[in-house]
């Protein structure tokens, strides 16, 4: 059999720049946003920054590993690194293990940092979907050989952290999964049997929490309860509205002085909207749209299945994550805790999604010698 022979080609410069320019709008508005909050809790205006910048010096190393190595190697480990994903959400469940914050168990203290596994395991069920996917070829079509055991898994994944409890990202896990399954050919009467099954589940773990039943309901109507359940969404949209177009100019938010919630993580794009208006908000989506454009052209030109895969899982949890903290910010989607990528103060999230970034790169990086997209069959845009 002939050796399998790929070349090492440059970086996608366009993707790269777009990232370091999330990035930089990032550190800017994580300053802007928490100068205030660091001050009045620990005097030093500049305080989420540093710490901010010390995981983007932490993250480098492991986005570097991912960028140089063979990702083809990621599917003989993905066994361990799928249960290793479980493991580690199992463990934060467990008392004295997982650090309780606002009520939730969602971290490791790890001597001054947190780290969230929930982010971790997000990595670990993009790899174990593309693998699988590429391994079941034409049997994603079949519910009971394709689509069923691959949701069993990642809805294993999505319960594990909705029992932290954290819904957001339970929804991103069930989200990605799909996504990646309608992208591989997977027929659309089976997912939404498969969403059918799920509705019953999340509506009556909705109906059972007076905490996210009160979300939901402030989803529906914040103006019923303005100083609780709706403080959240209304603050957003009143620091929304006052940046008007232009807005009132960086480092003026007004919102910032203890009114909005969360302000430089999951909230911080309300403050973009009110110190850059408008027009900075727009810019912000446009740099996702281009990040998004960029790795799926990757995607598209991937060697194998399994590349092609992991650059759309890779993608789709950075963008899904941006579609779902800008609905909440915009209340266009129930108040969640998650954070907006490379944007929003949190290690655990940044770190993730370099390594994401660095995956797709290192897909796009790989080129298979004489091959093509409809030399290996494609369907849908992935290879067979």
């Amino acid at each position: 059999m002939a050796r399998d022979r790929r070349e090492r080609g440059a970086p996608d410069w366009g993707l790269v720049i777009g990232v370091a320019v999330l990035l930089g709008v990032g550190l800017i508005m994580i300053f802007s946003a928490s100068s205030v909050t660091g001050y009045a809790e620990h005097g030093d205006t500049a305080y989420y920054l540093k710490r901010q910048l010390i995981w983007l010096m932490l993250s480098i190393p492991p986005a570097i590993v991912a960028y140089r190595m063979d990702y083809r190697a990621l599917k003989q480990w993905t066994p361990w690194i799928l249960l290793a994903g479980m493991l580690s959400l199992t463990a934060v469940l467990l008392p004295h293990v997982g650090t309780v914050v606002g009520g939730a168990r969602r971290w490791f203290a790890i001597g001054p940092f947190s780290v969230q596994p929930s982010e971790f395991a997000k990595l670990a069920l993009v790899i174990y979907l593309a693998h699988a996917l590429a391994e079941k070829k034409e049997r994603v079509t079949s519910l009971h050989r394709g689509v069923f055991p691959i949701m069993v898994i990642t809805g294993i994944l999505a319960l594990l952290v909705l029992r932290q409890p954290d819904m957001g990202t339970a929804s991103l896990y069930i989200m990605v999964g799909l996504l990646m399954l309608f992208v591989a050919g997977a027929r659309l009467p089976h997912l939404m049997a498969t969403l059918g099954c799920m509705a019953p589940l999340v509506a009556f773990e909705v109906m059972m929490s007076p905490y996210k039943r009160a979300r939901i309901m402030a989803f529906m109507d914040p103006w019923k309860d303005p100083q609780n359940t709706g403080f959240h969404i209304i603050q957003s949209l009143l620091a929304l509205g006052s940046g008007g177009i232009f807005g009132l100019g960086l480092g003026e938010s007004r919102q910032k002085f203890f009114y909005l919630p969360e302000q430089y993580t999951d909230f911080i794009f309300a403050v973009i909207g009110e110190e850059l208006g408008l027009i900075g908000s727009i810019v912000v989506l446009a740099l996702f749209v281009w990040l998004a454009y960029r790795a799926i052209r990757i995607a598209l030109a991937a060697a194998d299945a399994f590349g092609f895969y992991l650059a759309v899982g890779c993608t789709a949890t950075i963008v899904l994550q941006a579609l779902v903290n800008i609905g909440v910010v915009t209340s266009s989607w129930p108040v969640t805790g998650v954070p907006l990528p490379f944007i929003s103060f949190g290690g655990s999230s940044l770190m993730v999604n370099l390594i994401c970034v660095a995956l797709i790169l290192n897909v796009g990086c790989t080129r298979k010698a004489r091959a093509s997209l409809q030399a290996l069959g494609v369907r849908g845009g992935a290879a067979a």
